[in-house]
């Protein structure tokens, strides 16, 4: 059952707070990335090797925080792993070597793998007769927000007062967030249940509810290629601008201008998807992408800059109309579930593809690196065809078609 009218915004509100909160640890190190490597006199085979910790460790949590959600419901869940995000950056600011930088991260990924699956399961519970695009698109727009805030102060922190001192400062925002979570839900009584709550008696399809088995996986292939790009640029993003001529603090900008990019894109394209349809968005956000990579690699610092904001909108643009997406082919009492099967996939792409960069970066460059990331941006076009869901419809009614 759909929580009142007069909750579905609340809820929408409070899941917003929750994914900025989050999108700031995760994209902060971005920034890091760099400052580490000096430290720590890391290549950047090692680099990739930190953000697949934290990723690997996000992508691992996925599915088991879905399967736990249904027994124990969001709101706790939500909690501890915001609190075990924060704890991780916390000790981050006392690393003392490689390995601890990969042991940290792994912790901080493993508490932020509660994040998208359960936000994302309540959210689209709350407009489950609504405006279930917009209103997931909201939240991510609310995401996007964390990306260009967070780095962007974390860049002028770490300049004024060390890397360390920047991420042990957010480690304590993210432990007061995480107490202001679990009294806010509560507030609200929004995800104190299990996830079957309520939920009309459909049988769910294999155990996971997924009610188009092709559809779903068309829209997983998707979304694999889709993260494994965004993520491999954005990890090697600031070493391209660095040589370009950038220093840390216009680094810290350059993630922001591109975050928000992301965030008007990701709120736009969902409502775009409503109207126009998944394939051709996910068309137009995938070749713009594409081509945005190519024409950031040989332009001098300040058009680059310019570039950002149009190449950031392309790039984050697709993921709020996937995400939309698979509301409609899930049954409502398997969706927390099967949206954290779905972030598994996507964020093991993520995982996978900073190291794998990483040593191509190592071998031919960083600009060499990011021209096959740009490859393979376009790479998702062959499969868009298959993607075929009808704008807004409900579970059980989207047409995912294989075939054109």
């Amino acid at each position: 059952m759909s929580p009142p009218r007069r909750r579905a915004p609340a809820i929408l509100a409070a899941c917003s707070a929750i994914h900025f909160l989050h999108d700031g640890f995760s994209d902060t190190l971005y920034v890091l990335f760099p400052l580490l490597a000096g430290d720590f006199r890391l290549s950047l085979t090692q680099v990739g090797l930190l953000k697949m910790a934290y990723m690997g460790g996000m992508a691992g949590f996925q599915t088991p925080a879905g399967l736990l959600a249904e027994r124990w419901g969001e709101r706790g869940l939500l909690a501890l792993g915001t609190g075990v995000v924060a704890a991780g950056y916390l000790l981050l600011g006392t690393a003392s070597g490689f390995a601890m930088l990969l042991a940290l991260l792994l912790l901080a990924g493993l508490g932020s793998g509660v994040q998208h699956p359960l936000s994302s399961s309540l959210v689209s519970k709350a407009y489950e007769t609504g405006p279930r695009r917009v209103a997931l698109g909201t939240y991510n727009f609310a995401g996007d927000l964390g990306k260009v805030t967070v780095p962007a102060v974390a860049a002028l922190v770490a300049a004024w007062v060390g890397w360390r001192w920047a991420t042990r400062g957010y480690g304590l925002i993210g432990l007061l967030g995480a107490v202001a979570i679990f009294v806010l839900l509560g507030r609200i009584a929004a995800g104190r249940e299990g996830g079957t709550a309520g939920a009309p008696a459909v049988a769910p399809a294999g155990g996971w509810g997924i009610l188009d088995s092709r559809g779903f996986s068309a829209l997983a292939a998707v979304a694999v290629l889709d993260t494994a790009t965004r993520y491999a640029l954005l990890t090697f993003l600031p070493f391209l601008l660095m040589a370009k001529g950038a220093p840390v603090q216009s680094v810290g900008l350059a993630l922001a201008l591109v975050f928000a990019g992301g965030a008007v894109g990701k709120f736009v394209c969902g409502i775009i998807a409503e109207r126009v349809g998944v394939l051709r968005t996910v068309v137009l956000t995938e070749l713009g992408t594409g081509a945005g990579i190519f024409l950031l690699l040989p332009l001098p610092l300040t058009p680059a800059l310019v570039l950002l904001p149009v190449l950031g909108i392309a790039l984050n643009g697709t993921s709020s109309v996937l995400y939309g997406s698979v509301a409609d082919l899930v049954a409502p009492e398997r969706r927390a579930r099967a949206y954290g099967l779905f972030y598994t996939l996507g964020i093991s792409a993520a995982a996978v593809a900073p190291p794998l960069y990483g040593l191509l970066s190592d071998w031919a460059g960083v600009p060499f690196a990011l021209a096959v990331v740009g490859v393979m941006a376009l790479a998702t076009l062959p499969l868009c065809p298959l993607l075929r869901v009808t704008p807004g419809g409900a579970p059980g009614t989207a047409e995912v078609h294989p075939g054109a």
